[in-house]
């Protein structure tokens, strides 16, 4: 800016000092006219006598004589042939010039101030249409030189703050030399630098996080398994009503927790990406036996399985069904019916209770990650038992569909339908 200042000032200065210039030319030009004007009237009277002897003298100029009256008395050989009188030369513009001592008789010559005027006015406009093109060119450079080093690196900051606020932080702001924000551009990178290794420590305290809980949702299962193995072993040995029931109590809270800590477990290894399935061909008569596993209170009436191959994770298709089934239990405690069908390339296996249902309104949303509908009150759960069902089907690809049991709006006991849709091999 400080040279742009500089070039500024310089061309104001030749500005000025070209009028000045141009002013003591006029100024000096006009005095050597007035002398000149003085010798010519005096020439003029010296050859009035016989003005045909002017022709002999070297004039720079053409001349008219006029006599007092106003009539021309003498043309120079180089005078219009248009102008006779004095008035036709007043009317051109020329200069009339008394002669001293005499009656009336006047010489008259073009006007040097005139035509000098004219002259300096061609060179005050040749000067300024150059000084024009000048600043022009003083302008373009000045532009071309803002554009690159403010405008450009302005723009260069905006877009480094739309890509910050979108959080990409892997883009440096680059800097050039002598750049007028060098400063500025430094310590938004600076900035950068620190977010981006913020935001990388961020990540790596989630992800140690995620893999805590993961080890201790695995851990906690291992002992969970031990009370329940040791609450059968139990029920066996005793023969009391009384300690049986106790002894089954805490065999249900242990069951409830297995579920809690599987579902943690599968949730933090969904979020870390470790959700993973190996699907094989299965006959479908693992179904059954799954159910069996599954139904610990023998609430289960499930049609015929019909033969077929099913391609599918069995491990992970039995978490499903056991999710399904504890969930009927857990909200709706009656007996659950199961039946299969043939549906395009798939086998669907219908889980159906007969509880209170959920409404129209929260069916589409109860597989969505620790949402738990009105008939979950007061009921424990984490939300997550059909989000991580859903999920498991659909890397087995299938799905798993929830409607109500009962189509019937005016029924009591409308219940909740769970199909799952199970590839055929």
């Amino acid at each position: 800016m400080k040279r742009y200042r500089n070039i500024i000032a310089a061309a104001a200065a030749v500005f000025l000092i070209c009028i000045g210039l141009l002013a003591l030319i006029t100024k000096s030009q006009t005095q050597r006219d007035i002398l000149a004007l003085n010798d010519l009237t005096q020439t003029v009277r010296a050859h009035l006598d016989h003005p045909e002897s002017l022709d002999s003298v070297p004039l720079d100029t053409a001349l008219l004589v006029f006599s007092k009256e106003g009539f021309l008395i003498y043309a120079s050989p180089d005078a219009p042939d248009s102008v006779r009188t004095r008035s036709d030369a007043l009317a051109v513009g020329w200069l009339c010039l008394p002669v001293p001592d005499t009656s009336g008789i006047t010489a008259a010559i073009p006007d040097p101030a005139s035509a000098a005027l004219t002259k300096y006015r061609r060179i005050l406009i040749f000067s300024a249409a150059a000084l024009f093109a000048v600043l022009l060119l003083l302008a373009a450079a000045v532009g071309l030189w803002m554009q690159h080093r403010v405008i450009t690196p302005f723009r260069n900051m905006r877009r480094f703050a739309e890509n910050i606020a979108q959080g990409n932080l892997d883009e440096p702001l680059m800097s050039e030399q002598n750049n007028l924000f060098g400063t500025f551009t430094e310590s938004f990178d600076i900035m950068r630098e620190e977010l981006r290794t913020s935001r990388q420590r961020e990540a790596a305290l989630k992800q140690r996080e995620k893999e805590m809980i993961a080890a201790l949702s695995h851990d906690i299962k291992t002992p969970v398994t031990g009370i329940k193995l040791i609450c059968e072993l139990l029920c066996v040995r005793t023969e009391d009503a009384y300690l049986k029931g106790k002894i089954e109590s805490i065999n249900a809270k242990a069951e409830q927790i297995n579920l809690l800590a599987g579902d943690l477990l599968s949730t933090s290894l969904d979020t870390l990406g470790e959700l993973n399935v190996s699907c094989q061909d299965l006959p479908s008569a693992a179904l059954a036996e799954l159910v069996r596993e599954h139904d610990t209170r023998n609430l289960v009436q499930a049609d015929a399985v019909p033969e077929c191959l099913i391609h599918a994770d069995r491990n992970r298709l039995s978490q499903v069904i056991g999710n399904i089934i504890s969930n009927s239990y857990k909200y709706a405690n009656t007996p659950i019916q199961i039946q299969y069908a043939y549906e395009d390339q798939f086998l669907s296996m219908a889980i159906s209770d007969q509880g209170s249902g959920i409404p129209e309104a929260e069916i589409g949303k109860i597989t969505q990650k620790y949402y738990r509908g009105k008939n979950a009150a007061g009921k424990e759960g984490s939300g997550l038992g059909l989000y991580i069902s859903g999920v498991l089907m659909q890397k087995m690809q299938g799905e798993l569909l929830c409607t109500a049991a009962s189509d019937d709006p005016e029924c009591e006991s409308p219940g909740l339908t769970v199909t799952l849709l199970i590839p055929l091999s």
